[in-house]
């Protein structure tokens, strides 16, 4: 049975990395000889994440935040963590996740995105120092991690379009939580994390937007590790 990816996220042409997403699954799947297929499912559609997204097989959380219901977003999230479907975020994704992980694993109930809620008491979510939007930048990968295997090198360089990031005030407490951070900066500032595969098939958020490989009709190397991931489950 092929894998079938929810894509949560609210659609828009106007979104670079809502026009790359199918391409880069489309080119994933040529890699990697696993078919699968997909579905754009809008964050005002996720009510009840357990009945909305039974049917999929892998969870994309796509770039493009603030989510128009942010609640759904972050259901979504859990959903695929507690029922360990492959799940990546990208972006805003990857912001979302940490906040969803921080409120429910980590016991930072109050956690929040500054960009939606900045008097929150706790915000995992930050403004960047250096806007990142439209930015190309390298990257170290963590020997060892998902995302190191999926790239097969120490470095690599991504594009982004964002300003807020992870706090650094809040990575200590995700990390004894179990949340591992594996991509950085040329500052050693964290730009992808990840649960191990102890813990989660495949769980990634990366701050950068590999999906964008695909307009220069290049498969990204994390994407085709994602649907190998979802063929590997089994694809529900």
């Amino acid at each position: 049975m092929k894998p079938t990816f929810a894509l949560v996220g609210d659609y828009s042409p106007e979104v670079t990395a809502h026009r790359a997403i199918p391409r880069a699954l489309e080119l994933a799947c040529a890699a990697t000889g696993c078919d699968c297929t997909w579905q754009w499912v809008a964050t005002r559609d996720v009510h009840d994440a357990p009945r909305d997204l039974e049917k999929f097989s892998a969870v994309w959380l796509v770039p493009a935040s603030p989510y128009e219901n942010m609640p759904g977003a972050l259901a979504a999230v859990r959903f695929a963590r507690e029922t360990k479907r492959p799940f990546l975020g990208t972006c805003g994704g990857f912001q979302h996740a940490l906040i969803e992980f921080a409120r429910n694993v980590a016991g930072l109930a109050a956690a929040d995105h500054a960009e939606t809620n900045p008097t929150a008491s706790t915000l995992v979510v930050t403004r960047l120092s250096c806007s990142l939007v439209e930015q190309t930048r390298a990257l170290r990968l963590v020997p060892g991690s998902i995302i190191h295997r999926a790239y097969g090198r120490d470095l690599t360089s991504e594009g982004y379009r964002c300003n807020f990031g992870p706090a650094p005030e809040h990575r200590a407490e995700l990390e004894r939580a179990g949340l591992r951070f594996t991509a950085f900066d040329d500052q050693n500032e964290v730009r992808a994390g990840e649960l191990p595969t102890t813990a989660h098939p495949f769980f990634v958020g990366t701050l950068f937007q590999p999906e964008r490989a695909a307009l220069r009709e290049e498969t990204p190397p994390l994407v085709a590790a994602f649907v190998r991931a979802a063929h590997s489950s089994g694809g529900r």
